[in-house]
């Protein structure tokens, strides 16, 4: 399967992230098969750059973004802001219980 996720770039205690389209087996920062922009939250207000033309050819061909690379492509418009997933709310619920 492949995925649309976030890359950690930068140094210690200041990260920027890559939006890449890996392999959802290889690891967060490994080997991945295209670069379609980049977000720095550090700046204000955040910068998200995507190559939407790309982005949307990588979804359209079966790629899932991951759940806050969706968050930030809706905000792009790239993607529609669909329900939360199952799998995150049994999580936030979770979280919140402890």
């Amino acid at each position: 399967m492949v995925k649309i996720r976030l890359r950690r770039m930068g140094a210690k205690k200041q990260p920027t992230y890559r939006f890449v389209v890996a392999d959802a087996r290889s690891p967060r920062d490994g080997r991945f098969i295209e670069i379609l922009g980049h977000y720095n939250p550090r700046t204000e207000p955040r910068t998200i750059v995507v190559n939407e033309e790309k982005a949307k050819a990588w979804l359209s061909k079966g790629a899932q973004p991951s759940d806050t690379v969706r968050r930030l492509f809706a905000e792009k418009g790239i993607v529609e802001r669909g329900p939360v997933p199952e799998s995150t709310r049994k999580r936030k619920s979770e979280a919140s219980a402890k």
